[in-house]
């Protein structure tokens, strides 16, 4: 699969998970391509464990995939970061 694939890919991903996981997401678009295409990595990954395919090329299999994976990886993201406070 091309650069620009990949890209597209995680935009939509990223885009996509962005809005069902609750939190600020990091990054901007940039945040969103990133957590896209490292979800279609951990999507493919997850997917492959259960025997099916993962990330194939620019279609709606692909995009679902790599949406999967970038929610799995916001999860990941808010637990580790969690909420911080400051005090005075």
């Amino acid at each position: 699969m091309g650069i620009l694939s990949w890209i597209i890919v995680g935009l939509i991903a990223g885009f996509l998970a962005k809005y069902v996981v609750p939190g600020e997401g990091p990054g901007g678009v940039l945040g969103d391509i990133l957590v896209g295409i490292i979800g279609a990595f951990i999507g493919g990954w997850v997917f492959n464990a259960f025997g099916h395919y993962g990330v194939t090329g620019l279609n709606l299999w692909s995009i679902l995939v790599a949406f999967i994976g970038g929610v799995i990886l916001l999860f990941i993201f808010r637990a580790l970061s969690g909420r911080r406070t400051t005090t005075y």
